[in-house]
């Protein structure tokens, strides 16, 4: 008895002092934020909240205490309170959501919705609100947009027409597949003018991969993925309109309506751009931008059924009328009669697109759906005297089935791709026995399947493994592996790891158009085999704290290693030459991204990326020497910031790309007597950066107008792109000297950009 008295002589002043506690609600400003954390700071003390939102932290000392609230996708919010003795003290606190995007649903990595912080694939997400803050909003094609994302460069790789691919981690454009909603629509043809004709207003999002994906997206995901998600009709306004005008003489404009028929909602867009102005600040002859008329006809239908399975239909129509060259070549359109005028040199390309492609549940039971998309790809075209004319067609459809098996999320798909390509060069041509030339189209039938299994071993590992087997005719089989691993050390870091093998089936001149814009004669030496690449990858994100503000640190390193690559030789000035390389070819490096959202309406991104892109081969003496791939920069970075003026509703932007040295092709410029000079130009590049402004203000939720400026400090390549333009025996761009191949970087000045935007809301 009389332990039992000292025992509760001790405990009742132990439980006067540990009986305070605290509850509330943390709420958004769409109501309770389930799952959200708060920790006493400076203890491991803490809890989540419930279902609706609430939670309680009992048995606390009374005196001062800071509190720190947290959820992913939100700002963190410390508050200091005191606690009196025996005092249960009530706190409801609402977060604000953040910029930061790791609530960002993303399909793209695992072929299945799931948010940025859960999918053990590191994914790039870049929203239509982000893109309209930072780039002008009509004007901006998935081009534009996609030069945001750290480790991505746009490639020119003509001086003339501006033909442009993207470029990941060092890696030409055809190493990337594009996507629409989750379905390749860019085959090899349309990957050097079709990407231009993706305007703004028909993107929601698009989610990037860095590295080889050829496991979900075949051939063509070496370099990485693109996966422009377009938006959801349901969610659009009745009508907007977006008109935009530069002081280079270009218009831009939007013009969308969203109607219903019935229970399903529709989506209607024309897009327009127009660019007929020459300019020649480098006195090369030639015009600094391109001349183009372009239309571009979208709609997307989400289409109702009883079952409530997922129907959407989507279709796009583009036109393109695009012409450069010397100025009477452009000026009252004379391109018109001149295409393929022996004297006076252009270049004008006509394109005519087609696209369908959309997504259908099965009405069963099990969750099977079809992601199918066509597309029809027409090209008319002159460089100088070449007459380039092309068709494409490709059909896809992919089959997939997925089930949740206890932590197993299992993934079966079988594709089938069939795709036609016919063009008037050597690249469809077949000579018989009796040396007559007849046309042969590259038809290809290429059936596919794929499995995976993403499997959460506990709440911080999960493993994600797969594989895929292609057929094709001149090939065979090609097999593909990948294995992807997340883990959580901590709520707020993320590791991953990424192991895999790609290919990729070249073709040849769909991708290259050098060898028509130039003099340059082509030759293959062999048969050339499919490029294979072994890849491995690390992704570090962390998610922090500075003072009440919160960003995120993103650190990327990546390797790979191909072999059978294909690189085309431009060391002879008047040929193109394409082999296999018998060595191998590389890509590494290290990119870090850091994003910060302040407690003050301010929020900023800055990133950098080093790499080393080279390819070892043998050179004239036999032995295997290592040279840098030509237009993969060893450095680059990109920045953005905007400021939110909130009373008078007026956001501020910056964006700044720096790009560092890159080797360039060995070009000869001509002495007065119009021969090549004994020694080529620079062969490696100087850095250079390019900076935008622009201020948005909104007058009210349906008016808003923006201005601009692109290229603010006026940077111009120190040379032109072109060479051979001024021999002396010839008229201009007829020499057999005549390159276009020497383009690194803008040679586009500065511009002033101003717009409007209207939107009746339903």
């Amino acid at each position: 008895m009389r332990h039992v008295l000292l025992l509760i002589f001790i405990i009742s002043p132990l439980q006067a002092i540990w009986s305070q506690s605290i509850k509330g609600t943390i709420t958004d400003e769409n109501g309770p934020l389930p799952g959200a954390t708060v920790q006493i700071m400076g203890t491991d003390m803490g809890t989540a909240t419930t279902a609706n939102g609430q939670y309680v932290l009992e048995n606390l000392q009374p005196g001062e205490i800071t509190l720190l609230f947290r959820s992913i996708g939100f700002v963190p919010l410390k508050k200091q309170i005191t606690l009196q003795e025996g005092e249960t003290l009530p706190l409801d606190v609402v977060l604000k959501e953040n910029s930061l995007g790791l609530d960002e649903v993303v399909v793209t990595g695992t072929m299945n919705p799931t948010y940025v912080s859960s999918s053990p694939v590191k994914v790039d997400v870049v929203t239509s609100q982000y893109l309209n803050t930072f780039t002008p909003a009509a004007a901006s094609s998935i081009v534009e947009g996609i030069k945001l994302v750290n480790g991505i460069q746009e490639v020119v790789a003509c001086g003339v027409c501006f033909t442009n691919s993207i470029s990941i981690n060092g890696l030409p454009g055809p190493y990337t597949a594009v996507l629409m909603d989750g379905t390749p629509m860019y085959g090899n043809l349309a990957s050097v003018y079709g990407l231009n004709g993706i305007p703004n207003m028909i993107i929601d999002r698009f989610e990037v991969i860095k590295g080889p994906s050829s496991t979900l997206y075949g051939s063509e995901a070496v370099a990485g993925v693109i996966n422009i998600i377009t938006k959801d009709p349901a969610t659009q306004p009745l009508l907007a309109v977006d008109l935009m005008g530069t002081s280079h003489l270009e218009s831009f404009g939007n013009i969308a309506a969203a109607p219903k028929i019935g229970k399903s909602s529709g989506y209607i867009g024309l897009n327009y751009a127009y660019i007929n102005d020459f300019d020649d600040r480098n006195q090369d002859g030639f015009g600094d931008m391109i001349n183009l008329d372009r239309y571009s006809l979208f709609t997307k239908w989400n289409i109702h059924r009883q079952s409530g399975k997922k129907f959407t239909l989507a279709a796009k129509y583009y036109y393109e009328d695009r012409r450069n060259g010397v100025e009477e070549f452009l000026k009252d359109r004379n391109y018109r009669t001149l295409r393929g005028n022996d004297s006076i040199y252009g270049e004008s390309i006509y394109t005519h697109r087609t696209e369908l492609f959309g997504s259908y549940e099965l009405p069963t039971t099990e969750h099977i759906r079809i992601d199918y998309s066509f597309s029809q790809h027409q090209q008319n075209s002159y460089y100088g005297t070449s007459d380039y004319q092309a068709a494409q067609s490709i059909g896809f459809a992919n089959f997939i089935w997925d089930r949740q098996i206890a932590d197993h999320a299992l993934l079966v798909g079988v594709t089938t791709r069939y795709q036609h390509y016919d063009d008037n060069t050597m690249a469809t041509s077949d000579t018989t026995a009796t040396g007559n030339v007849l046309n042969k189209p590259d038809n290809q039938f290429i059936p596919g399947i794929f499995v995976q299994d993403e499997w959460n071993v506990s709440n911080r590992f999960t493993l994600l493994a797969g594989g895929r087997l292609d057929h094709y005719t001149a090939h065979g089989f090609i097999f593909s592996p990948r294995l992807n691993v997340k883990y959580k050390p901590g709520e707020w870091t993320t590791l991953r790891a990424n192991l895999g093998t790609g290919f990729r089936v070249v073709n040849l001149f769909t991708e290259d158009h050098a060898f028509v814009t130039g003099q340059r004669t082509v030759e293959i030496l062999e048969a050339l085999k499919p490029e294979q690449s072994y890849n491995g990858a690390f992704n570090f994100n962390h998610v922090y704290t500075l003072g009440n503000s919160q960003g995120t640190l993103d650190i990327d390193a990546y390797y790979t290693y191909f072999t059978n690559k294909i690189i085309p030789d431009y060391s002879n000035p008047t040929k193109i030459i394409y082999a296999n390389t018998d060595g191998h070819a590389i890509t590494k490096g290290i990119g870090v991204n850091i994003q910060q959202e302040f407690i003050f309406p301010l929020s900023m991104n800055v990133g950098f990326n080093i790499q080393e892109v080279t390819q070892t081969e043998r050179n004239e003496q036999d032995v295997f020497e290592t040279t840098a791939i030509e237009f993969a920069p060893q450095w680059s970075g990109v920045a953005t910031a905007n400021y939110q003026w909130r009373e008078p509703k007026i956001t501020f932007a910056y964006t700044m790309r720096v790009t560092g040295p890159m080797a360039l092709p060995d070009v000869y410029d001509l002495d007065e007597n119009g021969m090549p000079l004994p020694e080529p130009r620079p062969s490696r590049s100087t850095p250079f950066s390019f900076h935008n402004i622009q201020v948005t203000k909104a007058f009210d939720t349906s008016w808003s107008a923006y201005i601009g400026v692109q290229n603010l400090l006026d940077y111009l390549q120190p040379v032109s792109p072109l060479t051979g333009y001024n021999d002396p025996n010839t008229s201009t761009g007829f020499s057999e000297y005549f390159d276009t191949a020497y383009a690194f970087a803008p040679i586009h000045g500065r511009e002033f950009y101003i717009g409007i935007q209207w939107n009746l809301k339903r």
